[in-house]
Protein backbone atom coordinates (compact mmCIF):
# COMPACT_ATOMS: atom_id res chain seq x y z
CA UNK A 1 0.00 0.00 0.00
CA UNK A 2 1.21 3.51 -0.83
CA UNK A 3 1.99 5.52 2.27
CA UNK A 4 2.29 9.28 2.80
CA UNK A 5 3.33 11.53 5.67
CA UNK A 6 1.18 14.60 6.34
CA UNK A 7 1.95 17.82 8.18
CA UNK A 8 -1.07 18.12 10.45
CA UNK A 9 -2.10 21.13 12.52
CA UNK A 10 -5.61 19.94 13.34
CA UNK A 11 -7.03 22.83 11.29
CA UNK A 12 -9.47 22.59 8.41
CA UNK A 13 -6.98 22.74 5.53
CA UNK A 14 -4.56 20.12 6.83
CA UNK A 15 -7.45 17.80 7.68
CA UNK A 16 -9.00 18.14 4.22
CA UNK A 17 -5.63 17.49 2.58
CA UNK A 18 -5.37 14.21 4.47
CA UNK A 19 -8.94 13.17 3.68
CA UNK A 20 -8.39 13.90 -0.02
CA UNK A 21 -5.50 11.42 -0.04
CA UNK A 22 -7.11 8.86 2.25
CA UNK A 23 -10.02 8.47 -0.14
CA UNK A 24 -7.57 7.31 -2.82
CA UNK A 25 -6.69 4.31 -0.69
CA UNK A 26 -3.37 5.74 0.50
CA UNK A 27 -2.26 5.19 4.08
CA UNK A 28 -1.50 8.48 5.85
CA UNK A 29 0.70 8.96 8.90
CA UNK A 30 0.30 12.50 10.20
CA UNK A 31 2.87 14.40 12.22
CA UNK A 32 2.09 17.47 14.32
CA UNK A 33 5.05 19.66 15.07
CA UNK A 34 4.86 21.48 18.38
CA UNK A 35 6.60 24.75 19.16
CA UNK A 36 6.55 27.07 22.15
CA UNK A 37 4.34 29.47 20.18
CA UNK A 38 1.25 27.43 19.41
CA UNK A 39 -1.79 26.08 21.22
CA UNK A 40 -0.86 24.12 24.35
CA UNK A 41 -2.58 20.82 23.60
CA UNK A 42 -2.04 19.69 27.21
CA UNK A 43 -4.31 22.54 28.33
CA UNK A 44 -7.72 22.02 26.72
CA UNK A 45 -8.85 25.45 27.90
CA UNK A 46 -6.23 27.04 25.64
CA UNK A 47 -7.59 25.40 22.48
CA UNK A 48 -10.97 26.20 20.99
CA UNK A 49 -11.46 22.58 19.91
CA UNK A 50 -9.72 19.23 20.21
CA UNK A 51 -7.26 19.53 17.31
CA UNK A 52 -7.10 15.78 16.80
CA UNK A 53 -10.75 14.75 16.85
CA UNK A 54 -10.69 14.24 13.07
CA UNK A 55 -7.85 11.74 13.35
CA UNK A 56 -9.98 9.53 15.58
CA UNK A 57 -13.07 9.94 13.42
CA UNK A 58 -11.42 9.22 10.07
CA UNK A 59 -8.85 6.72 11.23
CA UNK A 60 -5.39 8.13 10.68
CA UNK A 61 -2.45 8.11 13.05
CA UNK A 62 -0.94 11.29 14.50
CA UNK A 63 2.59 11.54 15.86
CA UNK A 64 3.61 14.53 18.01
CA UNK A 65 7.08 15.98 17.57
CA UNK A 66 8.48 19.02 19.39
CA UNK A 67 10.83 21.27 17.43
CA UNK A 68 12.13 22.83 20.66
CA UNK A 69 15.39 24.79 20.37
CA UNK A 70 15.62 24.32 16.60
CA UNK A 71 12.56 26.51 16.22
CA UNK A 72 13.67 29.14 18.73
CA UNK A 73 16.85 29.67 16.74
CA UNK A 74 15.00 30.36 13.49
CA UNK A 75 12.71 32.78 15.32
CA UNK A 76 15.79 34.72 16.40
CA UNK A 77 17.51 34.69 13.01
CA UNK A 78 15.31 33.51 10.12
CA UNK A 79 17.15 33.25 6.83
CA UNK A 80 14.08 34.38 4.90
CA UNK A 81 13.05 37.03 7.40
CA UNK A 82 10.01 37.63 9.57
CA UNK A 83 6.50 38.33 8.39
CA UNK A 84 4.49 41.28 9.64
CA UNK A 85 5.29 40.37 13.24
CA UNK A 86 7.80 37.79 14.54
CA UNK A 87 6.62 34.93 12.33
CA UNK A 88 9.43 33.26 10.34
CA UNK A 89 6.94 31.46 8.11
CA UNK A 90 9.21 30.31 5.31
CA UNK A 91 11.97 29.11 7.62
CA UNK A 92 9.31 27.40 9.74
CA UNK A 93 7.96 25.43 6.77
CA UNK A 94 11.45 24.46 5.65
CA UNK A 95 12.28 23.15 9.12
CA UNK A 96 9.03 21.20 9.37
CA UNK A 97 9.49 19.64 5.94
CA UNK A 98 13.05 18.60 6.77
CA UNK A 99 11.80 16.96 9.95
CA UNK A 100 8.94 15.33 8.03
CA UNK A 101 11.46 13.94 5.54
CA UNK A 102 13.13 12.02 8.39
CA UNK A 103 9.75 10.68 9.50
CA UNK A 104 8.93 9.80 5.88
CA UNK A 105 12.19 7.90 5.50
CA UNK A 106 11.72 5.95 8.74
CA UNK A 107 8.09 5.07 8.03
CA UNK A 108 8.61 3.96 4.44
CA UNK A 109 6.38 6.69 3.00
CA UNK A 110 6.81 7.95 -0.56
CA UNK A 111 5.71 11.58 -0.36
CA UNK A 112 4.60 14.37 1.99
CA UNK A 113 1.21 16.08 2.20
CA UNK A 114 0.50 19.60 3.43
CA UNK A 115 -2.72 21.59 3.66
CA UNK A 116 -1.25 24.73 2.12
CA UNK A 117 -3.47 26.68 -0.26
CA UNK A 118 -1.90 28.72 -3.02
CA UNK A 119 -2.18 32.45 -2.23
CA UNK A 120 -3.80 31.99 1.18
CA UNK A 121 -0.90 33.45 3.19
CA UNK A 122 1.14 36.31 1.74
CA UNK A 123 4.56 35.25 3.01
CA UNK A 124 4.80 31.49 2.66
CA UNK A 125 2.03 30.39 0.29
CA UNK A 126 2.91 32.32 -2.84
CA UNK A 127 3.88 30.11 -5.76
CA UNK A 128 7.50 31.28 -5.71
CA UNK A 129 7.70 30.88 -1.93
CA UNK A 130 6.40 27.30 -2.08
CA UNK A 131 9.02 26.46 -4.71
CA UNK A 132 11.77 27.96 -2.55
CA UNK A 133 10.54 26.07 0.52
CA UNK A 134 10.55 22.72 -1.29
CA UNK A 135 13.98 23.39 -2.74
CA UNK A 136 15.55 24.50 0.55
CA UNK A 137 14.05 21.50 2.35
CA UNK A 138 15.58 19.19 -0.27
CA UNK A 139 12.13 17.92 -1.20
CA UNK A 140 11.48 19.27 -4.67
CA UNK A 141 8.77 17.10 -6.21
CA UNK A 142 8.00 15.24 -3.00
CA UNK A 143 5.49 17.67 -1.44
CA UNK A 144 1.86 17.23 -2.52
CA UNK A 145 -0.57 20.02 -1.69
CA UNK A 146 -3.92 18.36 -2.50
CA UNK A 147 -6.06 21.48 -2.10
CA UNK A 148 -4.15 23.42 -4.79
CA UNK A 149 -2.52 20.57 -6.71
CA UNK A 150 -4.28 21.30 -10.02
CA UNK A 151 -2.81 24.82 -10.02
CA UNK A 152 0.74 23.50 -9.57
CA UNK A 153 3.15 21.27 -11.43
CA UNK A 154 2.54 17.52 -10.92
CA UNK A 155 4.56 16.02 -8.09
CA UNK A 156 6.53 12.79 -8.34
CA UNK A 157 3.65 10.90 -6.67
CA UNK A 158 1.29 12.09 -9.40
CA UNK A 159 3.76 11.32 -12.20
CA UNK A 160 4.26 7.78 -10.85
CA UNK A 161 0.53 7.21 -10.70
CA UNK A 162 0.48 6.85 -6.93
CA UNK A 163 -2.02 9.73 -6.72
CA UNK A 164 -4.86 10.45 -9.12
CA UNK A 165 -4.47 14.13 -9.97
CA UNK A 166 -8.09 14.34 -11.16
CA UNK A 167 -9.27 13.73 -7.58
CA UNK A 168 -7.31 16.71 -6.26
CA UNK A 169 -8.37 20.38 -6.14
CA UNK A 170 -7.66 23.86 -7.48
CA UNK A 171 -8.33 26.04 -4.42
CA UNK A 172 -6.58 29.39 -4.15
CA UNK A 173 -6.82 32.63 -2.21
CA UNK A 174 -8.13 33.45 1.24
CA UNK A 175 -11.77 32.44 0.87
CA UNK A 176 -12.79 29.48 3.02
CA UNK A 177 -15.95 28.68 1.10
CA UNK A 178 -14.43 25.91 -1.09
CA UNK A 179 -12.91 24.23 1.97
CA UNK A 180 -16.15 24.44 3.93
CA UNK A 181 -18.07 22.89 1.03
CA UNK A 182 -15.52 20.10 0.81
CA UNK A 183 -15.74 19.55 4.57
CA UNK A 184 -19.49 18.99 4.18
CA UNK A 185 -18.79 16.50 1.41
CA UNK A 186 -16.38 14.54 3.61
CA UNK A 187 -18.63 14.74 6.67
CA UNK A 188 -16.12 16.85 8.55
CA UNK A 189 -18.17 18.96 10.93
CA UNK A 190 -15.89 19.67 13.90
CA UNK A 191 -12.98 21.93 13.03
CA UNK A 192 -11.51 25.09 14.59
CA UNK A 193 -12.22 28.61 13.38
CA UNK A 194 -9.59 30.10 11.04
CA UNK A 195 -7.73 32.11 13.68
CA UNK A 196 -3.97 31.83 13.15
CA UNK A 197 -2.83 29.56 15.96
CA UNK A 198 0.77 30.81 15.96
CA UNK A 199 1.50 33.41 18.63
CA UNK A 200 4.26 34.82 16.44
CA UNK A 201 1.59 36.35 14.21
CA UNK A 202 0.05 38.18 17.19
CA UNK A 203 1.26 41.82 17.35
CA UNK A 204 1.22 42.09 21.15
CA UNK A 205 3.01 38.80 21.78
CA UNK A 206 5.52 39.58 19.04
CA UNK A 207 6.30 42.98 20.53
CA UNK A 208 6.93 41.37 23.93
CA UNK A 209 9.17 38.72 22.37
CA UNK A 210 11.16 41.25 20.37
CA UNK A 211 11.60 43.40 23.48
CA UNK A 212 12.78 40.38 25.48
CA UNK A 213 15.34 39.40 22.84
CA UNK A 214 16.72 42.93 22.87
CA UNK A 215 17.59 42.47 26.55
CA UNK A 216 18.37 38.75 26.69
CA UNK A 217 19.50 36.59 23.77
CA UNK A 218 19.55 33.42 25.87
CA UNK A 219 15.85 33.11 26.53
CA UNK A 220 14.48 30.02 28.22
CA UNK A 221 11.31 27.98 27.78
CA UNK A 222 10.01 29.56 30.97
CA UNK A 223 10.63 33.03 29.54
CA UNK A 224 8.51 32.14 26.51
CA UNK A 225 5.73 30.76 28.69
CA UNK A 226 5.68 33.98 30.70
CA UNK A 227 5.18 36.06 27.55
CA UNK A 228 1.67 34.57 27.28
CA UNK A 229 0.66 35.80 30.72
CA UNK A 230 -0.16 39.06 32.48
CA UNK A 231 0.89 42.66 32.02
CA UNK A 232 4.61 43.21 31.42
CA UNK A 233 6.71 46.12 32.61
CA UNK A 234 10.39 46.87 32.02
CA UNK A 235 11.98 48.45 35.10
CA UNK A 236 15.60 48.32 33.93
CA UNK A 237 17.64 46.60 31.21
CA UNK A 238 18.15 43.72 33.65
CA UNK A 239 14.71 43.56 35.24
CA UNK A 240 11.06 43.25 34.28
CA UNK A 241 7.89 42.52 36.21
CA UNK A 242 4.79 40.57 35.28
CA UNK A 243 1.41 41.31 36.85
CA UNK A 244 -1.38 38.72 36.67
CA UNK A 245 -4.68 39.86 35.17
CA UNK A 246 -7.06 37.31 36.71
CA UNK A 247 -7.22 34.20 38.88
CA UNK A 248 -6.21 31.89 36.04
CA UNK A 249 -3.11 33.95 35.27
CA UNK A 250 -2.20 34.29 38.95
CA UNK A 251 -2.25 30.51 39.29
CA UNK A 252 -0.23 30.08 36.10
CA UNK A 253 2.39 32.57 37.28
CA UNK A 254 2.77 30.75 40.60
CA UNK A 255 3.34 27.47 38.75
CA UNK A 256 6.19 29.08 36.83
CA UNK A 257 7.68 30.81 39.89
CA UNK A 258 11.43 30.45 40.30
CA UNK A 259 13.21 30.75 43.65
CA UNK A 260 15.46 33.34 41.98
CA UNK A 261 12.57 35.75 41.51
CA UNK A 262 10.82 38.13 43.91
CA UNK A 263 7.07 37.72 44.39
CA UNK A 264 4.71 40.49 45.48
CA UNK A 265 1.14 40.50 46.75
CA UNK A 266 -1.15 43.08 48.36
CA UNK A 267 -1.96 42.47 52.02
CA UNK A 268 -5.66 42.28 52.97
CA UNK A 269 -7.02 42.95 49.48
CA UNK A 270 -7.66 40.92 46.36
CA UNK A 271 -4.93 41.63 43.87
CA UNK A 272 -2.52 40.23 41.32
CA UNK A 273 0.43 37.94 41.71
CA UNK A 274 3.39 40.07 40.66
CA UNK A 275 6.77 38.63 39.77
CA UNK A 276 10.05 40.54 39.61
CA UNK A 277 12.41 38.80 37.19
CA UNK A 278 16.04 39.85 37.15
CA UNK A 279 18.15 42.23 39.21
CA UNK A 280 15.90 43.79 41.88
CA UNK A 281 17.52 46.50 44.06
CA UNK A 282 15.46 48.32 46.66
CA UNK A 283 14.16 51.07 44.38
CA UNK A 284 13.08 48.51 41.77
CA UNK A 285 11.13 46.58 44.40
CA UNK A 286 9.41 49.80 45.46
CA UNK A 287 8.34 50.60 41.92
CA UNK A 288 7.16 47.03 41.35
CA UNK A 289 5.15 47.14 44.58
CA UNK A 290 3.43 50.35 43.53
CA UNK A 291 2.46 48.77 40.19
CA UNK A 292 1.20 45.67 42.00
CA UNK A 293 -0.95 47.87 44.26
CA UNK A 294 -2.32 49.76 41.27
CA UNK A 295 -3.94 46.59 39.91
CA UNK A 296 -5.37 45.45 43.26
CA UNK A 297 -8.71 46.20 44.91
CA UNK A 298 -6.85 48.63 47.18
CA UNK A 299 -5.84 50.97 44.34
CA UNK A 300 -8.11 53.79 45.50
CA UNK A 301 -7.47 53.85 49.26
CA UNK A 302 -4.08 55.58 49.46
CA UNK A 303 -1.11 53.95 51.20
CA UNK A 304 -1.15 50.16 50.69
CA UNK A 305 0.83 47.34 52.30
CA UNK A 306 2.51 45.02 49.80
CA UNK A 307 4.16 41.78 50.87
CA UNK A 308 7.52 40.96 49.33
CA UNK A 309 8.78 37.36 49.17
CA UNK A 310 12.40 36.79 48.17
CA UNK A 311 13.76 33.28 48.61
CA UNK A 312 12.91 32.24 52.16
CA UNK A 313 12.62 35.81 53.44
CA UNK A 314 9.73 38.25 53.41
CA UNK A 315 9.04 41.89 54.09
CA UNK A 316 6.27 44.50 53.95
CA UNK A 317 6.39 47.67 51.91
CA UNK A 318 4.09 50.67 52.21
CA UNK A 319 3.39 52.17 48.80
CA UNK A 320 0.98 54.42 47.02
CA UNK A 321 -0.50 52.75 43.93
CA UNK A 322 1.35 53.76 40.78
CA UNK A 323 -0.13 56.57 38.74
CA UNK A 324 -0.73 56.54 34.98
CA UNK A 325 2.66 58.09 34.25
CA UNK A 326 4.55 55.27 35.99
CA UNK A 327 2.36 52.64 34.35
CA UNK A 328 2.82 54.02 30.85
CA UNK A 329 6.54 54.65 31.28
CA UNK A 330 7.34 51.08 32.28
CA UNK A 331 4.67 49.13 30.37
CA UNK A 332 6.03 46.93 27.56
CA UNK A 333 3.79 47.92 24.69
CA UNK A 334 4.12 49.47 21.27
CA UNK A 335 3.66 53.25 21.41
CA UNK A 336 3.03 56.00 18.92
CA UNK A 337 4.84 58.66 20.98
CA UNK A 338 7.64 58.96 23.50
CA UNK A 339 6.88 57.96 27.07
CA UNK A 340 6.83 60.61 29.79
CA UNK A 341 9.36 60.08 32.58
CA UNK A 342 7.95 59.28 36.07
CA UNK A 343 8.77 61.49 39.02
CA UNK A 344 8.98 58.67 41.61
CA UNK A 345 7.19 55.72 43.11
CA UNK A 346 6.10 57.28 46.40
CA UNK A 347 6.93 54.15 48.39
CA UNK A 348 8.28 53.62 51.88
CA UNK A 349 9.84 50.42 53.27
CA UNK A 350 8.64 49.64 56.76
CA UNK A 351 10.18 46.18 57.26
CA UNK A 352 13.40 44.84 55.75
CA UNK A 353 13.92 41.47 54.13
Amino acid sequence: MTRAVALYSGGLDSTLAILAVLRQGIEVKAVTFLTHFGCDISDKSSCSKDPFSAAEKFGFEVKLCHLADKFIEIVKNPRFGHGKNMNPCMDCRILMLREAWEFMRMSGAEFIITGEVLGQRPMSQRRDALNIIDREAGLKGYVLRPLSAKLMKPTLAEEKGLVNRELLYDFSGRSRKPQMALADEFGLTDYPAPAGGCLLTDPNYSYRLRELLEHDKNISIKDLALLRLGRHFRLSPDCKIIVGRDKHENEALLKLLSDKWVRLGVEGHAGPVTLIIGDAPEETIRTAASICARYSDAKGIGLVTVSVFAGKGSANIKVYPADDVIIEYHRIAKRDKERPAPSGSGSQIIAGI
